[in-house]
Protein backbone atom coordinates (compact mmCIF):
# COMPACT_ATOMS: atom_id res chain seq x y z
CA UNK A 1 0.00 0.00 0.00
CA UNK A 2 1.48 3.33 -1.07
CA UNK A 3 1.18 6.02 1.60
CA UNK A 4 -0.06 9.52 0.83
CA UNK A 5 2.63 12.16 0.64
CA UNK A 6 2.23 15.77 1.62
CA UNK A 7 0.60 17.89 -1.11
CA UNK A 8 2.78 20.58 -2.70
CA UNK A 9 2.01 24.15 -1.60
CA UNK A 10 -0.88 25.73 -3.46
CA UNK A 11 -2.68 22.45 -4.25
CA UNK A 12 -4.50 21.98 -0.95
CA UNK A 13 -8.30 21.80 -0.93
CA UNK A 14 -11.04 20.74 1.44
CA UNK A 15 -10.09 20.28 5.10
CA UNK A 16 -7.24 18.57 6.90
CA UNK A 17 -7.57 14.85 7.48
CA UNK A 18 -7.34 15.30 11.26
CA UNK A 19 -10.14 17.86 11.21
CA UNK A 20 -12.26 15.65 8.96
CA UNK A 21 -12.10 12.76 11.45
CA UNK A 22 -13.03 15.18 14.22
CA UNK A 23 -15.95 16.71 12.28
CA UNK A 24 -17.27 13.24 11.50
CA UNK A 25 -17.46 12.63 15.23
CA UNK A 26 -14.91 9.81 15.23
CA UNK A 27 -12.47 11.33 17.74
CA UNK A 28 -10.90 14.60 18.81
CA UNK A 29 -8.49 16.36 16.46
CA UNK A 30 -5.58 15.58 18.80
CA UNK A 31 -6.51 11.89 18.82
CA UNK A 32 -6.87 11.96 15.03
CA UNK A 33 -3.39 13.41 14.62
CA UNK A 34 -1.96 10.60 16.73
CA UNK A 35 -3.84 7.90 14.76
CA UNK A 36 -2.60 9.33 11.47
CA UNK A 37 1.03 9.55 12.59
CA UNK A 38 0.81 5.94 13.78
CA UNK A 39 -0.17 4.89 10.25
CA UNK A 40 -3.63 3.66 11.25
CA UNK A 41 -5.68 5.84 8.88
CA UNK A 42 -6.41 5.18 5.20
CA UNK A 43 -7.83 7.58 2.62
CA UNK A 44 -9.26 5.99 -0.53
CA UNK A 45 -7.34 2.79 0.15
CA UNK A 46 -3.96 4.38 0.84
CA UNK A 47 -2.32 4.93 4.19
CA UNK A 48 -2.14 8.59 5.22
CA UNK A 49 0.83 9.77 7.27
CA UNK A 50 0.25 13.51 7.62
CA UNK A 51 -2.57 15.02 9.73
CA UNK A 52 -2.56 18.15 7.56
CA UNK A 53 -3.33 16.21 4.35
CA UNK A 54 -6.24 18.04 2.67
CA UNK A 55 -9.25 15.95 1.68
CA UNK A 56 -12.87 16.37 0.65
CA UNK A 57 -14.75 14.69 3.53
CA UNK A 58 -17.86 14.35 1.34
CA UNK A 59 -16.02 12.16 -1.18
CA UNK A 60 -13.03 10.58 0.56
CA UNK A 61 -13.35 7.01 1.82
CA UNK A 62 -11.82 6.89 5.29
CA UNK A 63 -10.82 3.87 7.34
CA UNK A 64 -9.19 3.58 10.75
CA UNK A 65 -7.60 0.25 11.68
CA UNK A 66 -9.33 -1.21 8.63
CA UNK A 67 -12.81 -0.10 9.70
CA UNK A 68 -14.80 2.37 7.59
CA UNK A 69 -15.47 5.76 9.15
CA UNK A 70 -18.76 7.49 8.42
CA UNK A 71 -20.57 10.44 9.94
CA UNK A 72 -21.88 9.65 13.42
CA UNK A 73 -25.40 10.59 14.43
CA UNK A 74 -25.61 14.10 15.78
CA UNK A 75 -25.75 14.20 19.57
CA UNK A 76 -26.40 17.21 21.80
CA UNK A 77 -25.90 16.80 25.55
CA UNK A 78 -26.23 18.88 28.67
CA UNK A 79 -23.84 17.88 31.46
CA UNK A 80 -23.86 19.05 35.06
CA UNK A 81 -20.10 19.22 35.40
CA UNK A 82 -18.85 18.28 38.87
CA UNK A 83 -16.21 20.35 40.60
CA UNK A 84 -12.72 18.89 40.19
CA UNK A 85 -13.22 17.47 36.68
CA UNK A 86 -11.18 18.94 33.84
CA UNK A 87 -12.73 19.74 30.46
CA UNK A 88 -10.33 17.72 28.31
CA UNK A 89 -10.29 14.26 26.75
CA UNK A 90 -7.34 13.22 28.90
CA UNK A 91 -5.12 14.76 31.56
CA UNK A 92 -1.37 14.21 31.91
CA UNK A 93 -1.67 14.60 35.70
CA UNK A 94 -4.25 11.83 35.94
CA UNK A 95 -7.10 14.08 37.07
CA UNK A 96 -10.69 13.07 36.35
CA UNK A 97 -12.09 14.50 33.12
CA UNK A 98 -15.67 15.28 32.14
CA UNK A 99 -15.59 12.18 29.94
CA UNK A 100 -15.88 10.04 33.07
CA UNK A 101 -19.49 11.25 33.21
CA UNK A 102 -20.10 9.57 29.83
CA UNK A 103 -18.68 6.17 30.79
CA UNK A 104 -20.98 3.31 29.81
CA UNK A 105 -23.14 5.39 27.45
CA UNK A 106 -23.50 4.40 23.81
CA UNK A 107 -22.32 7.68 22.32
CA UNK A 108 -20.04 8.80 19.48
CA UNK A 109 -17.13 11.07 20.31
CA UNK A 110 -18.38 14.39 21.68
CA UNK A 111 -16.46 17.60 22.24
CA UNK A 112 -17.16 20.18 24.95
CA UNK A 113 -18.78 23.37 23.67
CA UNK A 114 -16.54 25.82 25.50
CA UNK A 115 -14.99 25.06 28.86
CA UNK A 116 -15.37 25.30 32.60
CA UNK A 117 -12.17 25.33 34.66
CA UNK A 118 -11.47 22.50 37.06
CA UNK A 119 -12.86 24.32 40.13
CA UNK A 120 -16.06 25.43 38.37
CA UNK A 121 -19.32 23.51 38.17
CA UNK A 122 -22.57 23.39 36.29
CA UNK A 123 -23.87 23.57 32.76
CA UNK A 124 -21.54 22.25 30.08
CA UNK A 125 -22.72 21.42 26.58
CA UNK A 126 -21.18 18.59 24.56
CA UNK A 127 -21.80 17.69 20.94
CA UNK A 128 -20.32 16.32 17.73
CA UNK A 129 -22.08 19.01 15.68
CA UNK A 130 -19.20 21.40 15.11
CA UNK A 131 -21.31 23.97 13.26
CA UNK A 132 -23.80 24.20 16.15
CA UNK A 133 -20.96 24.49 18.64
CA UNK A 134 -19.26 27.23 16.65
CA UNK A 135 -22.49 29.26 16.54
CA UNK A 136 -22.60 29.22 20.33
CA UNK A 137 -18.89 29.98 20.76
CA UNK A 138 -18.64 32.70 18.12
CA UNK A 139 -17.95 35.96 20.02
CA UNK A 140 -20.20 37.86 17.60
CA UNK A 141 -23.20 35.75 18.62
CA UNK A 142 -23.30 37.43 22.03
CA UNK A 143 -24.63 34.32 23.78
CA UNK A 144 -25.07 35.12 27.46
CA UNK A 145 -23.74 32.78 30.16
CA UNK A 146 -25.24 33.06 33.63
CA UNK A 147 -23.36 32.04 36.77
CA UNK A 148 -24.22 31.75 40.44
CA UNK A 149 -21.13 32.78 42.37
CA UNK A 150 -20.48 32.36 46.09
CA UNK A 151 -18.07 35.01 47.39
CA UNK A 152 -16.24 35.35 50.70
CA UNK A 153 -17.90 38.58 51.83
CA UNK A 154 -21.25 40.29 52.20
CA UNK A 155 -21.33 42.82 49.36
CA UNK A 156 -22.40 46.40 49.79
CA UNK A 157 -23.71 48.68 47.05
CA UNK A 158 -20.21 49.87 46.11
CA UNK A 159 -19.00 46.29 45.66
CA UNK A 160 -21.96 45.41 43.42
CA UNK A 161 -21.26 48.50 41.35
CA UNK A 162 -17.66 47.34 40.85
CA UNK A 163 -18.88 43.90 39.75
CA UNK A 164 -21.27 45.46 37.28
CA UNK A 165 -18.48 47.64 35.88
CA UNK A 166 -16.24 44.67 35.05
CA UNK A 167 -12.47 44.99 35.27
CA UNK A 168 -9.23 45.54 33.42
CA UNK A 169 -6.73 42.80 34.24
CA UNK A 170 -3.29 42.55 32.66
CA UNK A 171 -4.45 44.97 30.01
CA UNK A 172 -7.48 42.83 29.14
CA UNK A 173 -10.95 44.38 29.36
CA UNK A 174 -13.38 42.05 31.17
CA UNK A 175 -17.04 42.98 30.95
CA UNK A 176 -20.17 42.00 32.85
CA UNK A 177 -23.68 42.19 31.42
CA UNK A 178 -25.35 42.04 34.85
CA UNK A 179 -24.52 41.44 38.51
CA UNK A 180 -27.27 40.86 41.07
CA UNK A 181 -27.22 39.91 44.74
CA UNK A 182 -29.13 36.66 45.28
CA UNK A 183 -28.78 36.10 49.03
CA UNK A 184 -26.28 36.49 51.84
CA UNK A 185 -25.41 35.22 55.27
CA UNK A 186 -23.15 36.75 57.89
CA UNK A 187 -19.84 36.01 56.15
CA UNK A 188 -20.52 35.26 52.50
CA UNK A 189 -23.05 35.75 49.76
CA UNK A 190 -24.31 34.43 46.43
CA UNK A 191 -24.45 36.73 43.43
CA UNK A 192 -25.66 36.13 39.90
CA UNK A 193 -23.35 37.30 37.13
CA UNK A 194 -24.06 37.36 33.39
CA UNK A 195 -21.36 37.62 30.73
CA UNK A 196 -21.41 37.33 26.94
CA UNK A 197 -17.74 36.51 26.45
CA UNK A 198 -15.61 33.49 27.28
CA UNK A 199 -12.30 34.87 28.44
CA UNK A 200 -10.03 32.78 30.63
CA UNK A 201 -11.24 32.81 34.29
CA UNK A 202 -13.31 35.88 33.46
CA UNK A 203 -15.75 35.72 36.40
CA UNK A 204 -13.02 34.94 38.93
CA UNK A 205 -10.85 37.80 37.71
CA UNK A 206 -13.71 40.30 37.87
CA UNK A 207 -14.63 39.22 41.40
CA UNK A 208 -11.00 39.41 42.54
CA UNK A 209 -10.60 42.88 40.99
CA UNK A 210 -13.69 44.00 42.94
CA UNK A 211 -12.09 42.84 46.21
CA UNK A 212 -13.43 39.36 46.96
CA UNK A 213 -12.60 35.70 46.42
CA UNK A 214 -14.76 33.10 44.69
CA UNK A 215 -15.76 30.18 46.90
CA UNK A 216 -17.98 28.40 44.36
CA UNK A 217 -18.76 29.09 40.74
CA UNK A 218 -21.73 27.40 39.04
CA UNK A 219 -22.87 28.02 35.47
CA UNK A 220 -26.65 27.75 35.46
CA UNK A 221 -27.67 29.01 32.01
CA UNK A 222 -26.39 29.39 28.45
CA UNK A 223 -28.66 31.67 26.48
CA UNK A 224 -32.14 30.52 27.49
CA UNK A 225 -31.03 26.94 28.17
CA UNK A 226 -31.11 26.29 31.92
CA UNK A 227 -29.32 23.63 33.95
CA UNK A 228 -32.41 23.09 36.08
CA UNK A 229 -32.42 20.15 38.47
CA UNK A 230 -30.08 17.87 36.53
CA UNK A 231 -28.08 15.94 39.16
CA UNK A 232 -24.36 16.53 39.60
CA UNK A 233 -22.38 14.43 37.13
CA UNK A 234 -25.47 13.50 35.10
CA UNK A 235 -26.00 14.11 31.40
CA UNK A 236 -29.19 14.67 29.45
CA UNK A 237 -29.80 14.65 25.72
CA UNK A 238 -31.31 17.90 24.49
CA UNK A 239 -34.71 17.88 22.83
CA UNK A 240 -34.95 19.23 19.29
CA UNK A 241 -36.26 22.63 20.37
CA UNK A 242 -33.79 22.91 23.24
CA UNK A 243 -30.90 22.97 20.79
CA UNK A 244 -31.98 26.44 19.71
CA UNK A 245 -32.15 27.82 23.25
CA UNK A 246 -28.48 28.84 23.57
CA UNK A 247 -29.25 31.28 20.76
CA UNK A 248 -33.06 31.67 20.90
CA UNK A 249 -36.22 29.61 21.25
CA UNK A 250 -38.43 27.95 23.85
CA UNK A 251 -37.86 25.04 26.18
CA UNK A 252 -38.66 21.51 25.07
CA UNK A 253 -38.92 19.22 28.11
CA UNK A 254 -38.45 16.13 25.95
CA UNK A 255 -35.05 14.49 26.02
CA UNK A 256 -33.53 11.39 27.51
CA UNK A 257 -31.90 11.67 30.93
CA UNK A 258 -29.11 9.52 32.29
CA UNK A 259 -27.81 9.38 35.84
CA UNK A 260 -24.22 9.89 36.96
CA UNK A 261 -21.73 7.27 35.82
CA UNK A 262 -20.80 4.76 38.51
Amino acid sequence: MQPFRRRPPGTAAGVSLARALSKLGYCSRTQAERLIREGRVEVDGRRALHPELRIDPQRARLRVDGQAVSAARRVYLMLNKPRGAVTTTSDPDGRQTVYACLDGLDLPFLAPVGRLDMASEGLLLMSNDTRWAQQILDPTSGVEKTYHVQIDRVPDEAFMTRLQAGAVDDGEILTTRAATLLRHGQRNAWVEMVIDEGRNRQIRRIVEAAGAEVLRLIRVRIGELELGDLPKGAVRELGSMERALPLAGRADPAGKTWGPAR
